[in-house]
């Protein structure tokens, strides 16, 4: 089922992308859905933290994991949310950065994840792939609550036609 989704998934983008050539272009990520009030564990090499300004810079090596999903990048500046919770509002990773779950991958040079709306912003050489199927643009943006993605700014793809 989810083949056959990710399948028509990737028809629509290949089909669409020629009528919309540089402009934005909405994706259905049936797959890459993900439950955002999960606890955020990060990993790195080296940690500066600036209580005043609420932010903490992971380097080296930084690894993100929330659930099954995780983010590899070279920095991640970490905003936290004002208040008592002191939850996470808002990792901006750089350098180098991809971002796994079990059925999909993407990179790009940066990417703002804004824990409180579920959303990943990609930009720089983006390329999301599913399975052998792959798409690419300047620009996207991931909603993890609903599963779509918008990709923006000279959208390419490729479809691997495969066995039913």
């Amino acid at each position: 089922m989810n083949l056959i989704r990710t399948s028509i998934a990737v028809l629509a983008a290949v089909l669409w992308a020629a009528l919309a050539a540089a402009q934005g272009m909405q994706v259905s990520l049936g797959a890459l859905t993900h439950d955002t009030s999960q606890p955020v564990e990060v990993s790195a090499d080296s940690l500066e933290v600036d209580q005043e300004s609420g932010t903490a810079v992971f380097s080296g090596n930084v690894l993100v994991v929330q659930g099954d999903m995780k983010l590899s990048a070279g920095s991640v500046r970490v905003t936290y949310a004002s208040g008592d919770d002191g939850g996470i509002a808002e990792l901006i990773a750089l350098g180098g950065v991809t971002f796994v779950t079990e059925t999909e991958a993407a990179e790009g040079r940066e990417v703002v994840y804004n824990v409180d709306d579920g959303t990943l912003s990609f930009s720089g050489d983006v390329l999301l792939t599913q399975g052998p199927n792959a798409l690419s643009g300047d620009r996207m943006r991931i909603n993890l609550v609903d599963g779509t993605a918008v990709v923006e700014g000279r959208v390419r793809t490729v479809f691997q036609a495969g066995e039913n």
